[in-house]
């Protein structure tokens, strides 16, 4: 069938053509191109006939030519061809020579090739005529156009496919679901090659296609998404108009039916068990059920609330955003003793509700949930609860503060035993009762020390001590007048020495540690000792301050400086208490207008007449003299740590080696002798014994020679050395007692020697007495060591003797 259509489509063009060449032919009335002739031209004949210039009509060339002859197009003439082949006809531009040839003698135009109007519609060529001998130009260039003929030979095509649309489930009939295009390459302006038409080729029970417009629609109106969310629908677009023969091309059309909320939530089941122990804290998440729905995204957003009273005031329901779950916890505390089963109705709903379909149903479905307590060994309970006791500060060791109770919850009920937390007590000053949860004061109570205390009270099951619980406990300490008022501060006050009676000198105010329930009251008066006081009165406001006012006129500092007042300070009670405190007051000499100068020749206050420059002077002067002060102290310090470390320095560790040796008794020049003998002025004794001559020395009659003859101490009644034997002795214990002091010997000397040695000395020291005299003449006979000591003793004897005779 498509050949026999396609055989009478070249039918129809051969006739077009062969009308169209037998008009051109017929035609004797030409059509004037560009180049006609104007006067003047070359072409004017000699009788003053005018030619006519080019002859042709316009020329159409059909598109997807087939046959094996090149095509016909048309003929170019001139009026001035007589038809003897004198003119040569040629012509140039699109395709000229390659598609379209020319004769050179009658102008006939063919085709050589298929043309094809989708891709060029037209071709521009121009055309020369010729003079064969001379080649001279007989006619101007003319421009002329080939126009290609359009056959219906392209199929509409959808260009923008695939196609995607959407239309909501439950739209009414008729409802726009999207407009499809197609595009046919044929020309919309010869014929009905490209004018399109739509139909529905697969998917016409649910959908229908606009034939003109390709807007697609609903043919139904129970689209249901839960039911099929999405269609394939075929549309066909046919040129000619979708008359017999026209072409036709096709796409599909897929069509998602999106969702609305016509489904309510549904539970999959009508009641849920869950279970949980009696002591899980409030916020413990018991479970979680879900209501199904068939609609997606936001139609299938939840919420879940609890239905029934007991529900509401023991469990919590929150929706999980997530999946849409209600999460079922606990909002009070659970106890498997008072109930054992609780049942819940959880209502779920939706969120989101389409007015359009509220006649569909109610959007919300219930569901009960039976919650079972676990029991479980729970800790004691306080009860009731109370965490405030008060006792007086004056209680006495061992006195109640009160009681606490707590049981255990259990239906065993335990015995509870009680303790107090000593982290929080840690001075004990609280006990308590193991059995009876009396608590007693352990220590004497302040409450100006420590007016409130926190304890901490452990109850605990009796055989099982890992079941505790914990209550905190305030304890306050109710307040006694046990603390007597004082003076705010030790005031001190000033009087002018031209002072008038009645003048004020200061205001007193006192303090006090107890704070009565009824608030201070103060009471003040002059003590007993101050009775006879003619020189200040004292005046109680009432507003618990006093007044110390001058009762006599003028004061002297030569006679009295300084004035002692004491002051009797009596509180409120009870019981009363009191305390006397003590005013002082300075006279001091004051200028005309009543500034206080100076106090006992001490500046008190400085004038303020005293100029801002005066004022810097003074404090620079008073700055260098601190910095003074500060130096001195410095270097003496200094000076003082210097001689300390030098004293402290230990013999032991500076004992230097020379490695020389002495030369015996004949050496005389290494120690100077004389400075051992001027250690005591013997003279001084010599002159204050005895008071008499030459001849009361004693039994030899001259004791005065022997005090001449060597120099001896004499221990004078009138010296107590028990101060250096205690601290010799103290030295030596320590010594002694101090297992960590090296064993270093030491040589110290103390300018001191025992008496009643046992062995004979050699010094001079203790030897004298008034009733004998010394002969050291034996030192003569132990040997040339001690010669030299012989014979200085007798040197110096001798000499003596010389001078008493």
């Amino acid at each position: 069938m498509a050949k026999g259509l396609q055989d009478f489509s070249w039918t129809m063009l051969l006739l077009f053509c062969a009308i169209q060449e037998l008009g051109a032919w017929a035609m004797h009335t030409a059509v004037e191109g560009p180049g006609l002739g104007q006067p003047g031209d070359p072409a004017l004949l000699a009788g003053g006939r005018v030619k006519r210039g080019w002859v042709w009509n316009q020329f159409f060339v059909v598109e997807e030519y087939t046959g094996t002859e090149p095509l016909y197009v048309g003929k170019i003439h001139s009026d001035s061809d007589e038809g003897d082949g004198s003119i040569k006809y040629t012509i140039s531009g699109e395709g000229a020579g390659t598609i379209f040839l020319i004769d050179e003698i009658t102008g006939d135009i063919h085709a050589t090739e298929r043309l094809d109007r989708e891709q060029k519609t037209f071709y521009t060529l121009r055309a020369q005529a010729r003079d064969r001998q001379t080649d001279q130009l007989l006619e101007p260039e003319s421009e002329f156009i080939i126009k290609v003929q359009d056959i219906n030979d392209s199929e509409p095509r959808f260009l923008e496919g695939p196609y995607i649309g959407s239309v909501a489930e439950l739209s009414p009939i008729g409802t726009s679901v999207m407009q499809v295009m197609a595009s046919d390459a044929d020309d919309p302006t010869y014929g009905s090659s490209a004018r399109v038409v739509y139909s529905v080729l697969e998917g016409e029970q649910h959908f229908t296609v606009d034939s003109k417009t390709g807007v697609i629609r609903t043919a139904v109106a129970d689209l249901d998404r839960e039911t099929q969310d999405r269609y394939e629908v075929v549309i066909r677009a046919t040129d000619m108009a979708g008359q017999l023969g026209g072409l036709s091309g096709s796409t599909t059309v897929t069509i998602v039916v999106t969702d609305v909320n016509d489904n309510p939530p549904r539970f999959p089941q009508k009641m849920y068990q869950f279970s949980i122990v009696e002591t899980a804290p409030v916020g413990t998440a018991i479970g979680r059920v879900k209501a199904e729905d068939s609609d997606v995204g936001e139609n299938t957003d939840m919420m879940y609330q609890v239905k029934d009273e007991e529900g509401v005031e023991m469990f919590k329901v929150t929706t999980d955003s997530n999946t849409q779950e209600a999460v079922i916890t606990v909002q009070k505390p659970l106890d498997y003793e008072s109930k054992k089963v609780h049942t819940v109705v959880v209502e779920a709903l939706n969120k989101f509700v389409d007015p359009r379909f509220v006649d569909l149903g109610t959007f919300r479905d219930q569901t009960i949930v039976r919650v079972s307590v676990l029991d479980v060994d729970e800790p004691p309970e306080f009860r009731p609860p109370s965490n405030l006791m008060e006792v007086q500060e004056d209680a006495h060791v061992g006195s109640v503060v009160g009681v606490v109770t707590a049981l255990d919850p259990d239906t065993v009920n335990h015995p509870v035993r009680y303790a107090i937390d000593r982290s929080t007590d840690a001075e004990r000053i609280f006990d308590i009762d193991a059995n009876t949860g009396a608590i007693v004061t352990g220590k004497v109570l302040d409450r100006e020390t420590a007016g409130w205390h926190n304890i901490t009270v452990l109850a605990m099951e009796a055989d099982n001590h890992s079941q505790v619980s914990r209550t905190s406990l305030r304890i306050r300490i109710l307040d006694v007048n046990d603390n007597p008022p004082e003076l705010a501060t030790p005031y001190e006050a000033a009087v002018c020495e031209d002072a008038k009676p009645g003048q004020l000198i200061q205001t007193i105010s006192v303090v006090d540690r107890d704070e009565p329930q009824s608030g201070h009251r103060f009471y003040f008066t002059l003590a007993s000792e101050a009775t006879n006081n003619h020189h200040f009165s004292l005046l109680d406001i009432k507003d618990n301050t006093a007044a110390v006012h001058t009762q006599r006129m003028g004061f002297n500092r030569q006679e009295q400086d300084v004035y002692l007042l004491p002051i009797l300070v009596v509180d409120s009670g009870p019981p009363a208490l009191s305390s006397t405190g003590t005013l002082t007051i300075r006279v001091c000499g004051c200028d005309s207008n009543g500034a206080i100068q100076s106090c006992n020749s001490t500046a008190y206050v400085v004038s303020a007449t005293l100029s801002p420059g005066a004022l810097i002077a003074l404090l620079v002067c008073i700055l260098i003299l601190v910095v003074l002060v500060l130096l001195i102290l410095t270097l003496k310090r200094h000076h003082k740590s210097h001689m300390t470390s030098e004293d402290d320095e230990d013999m032991r560790d500076n004992v230097i080696k020379y490695n020389d040796e002495g030369g015996g008794e004949q050496d005389t020049e290494a120690y100077d002798m004389s400075a051992l003998r001027s250690l005591y002025d013997f003279s001084e004794i010599k002159g204050g014994d005895g008071g008499g001559g030459p001849g009361e020395g004693g039994p030899s009659g001259n004791p005065a020679s022997e005090l001449h003859t060597l120099p001896q101490w004499v221990q004078s009644p009138d010296l107590d050395f028990s101060v250096f034997r205690d601290y010799i002795c103290k030295k030596v214990e320590q010594a002694d007692e101090d297992l960590s002091v090296p064993p270093y010997d030491s040589f110290q000397t103390y300018a001191f020697e025992g008496s009643d040695s046992p062995v004979p000395s050699l010094s001079s020291i203790n030897t004298w007495s008034s009733g004998s005299e010394q002969d050291f003449s034996y030192l003569g006979g132990w040997g040339p060591r001690f010669r030299q000591l012989a014979a200085l003793y007798a040197g110096r004897r001798g000499e003596e003797d010389s001078e008493e005779s």
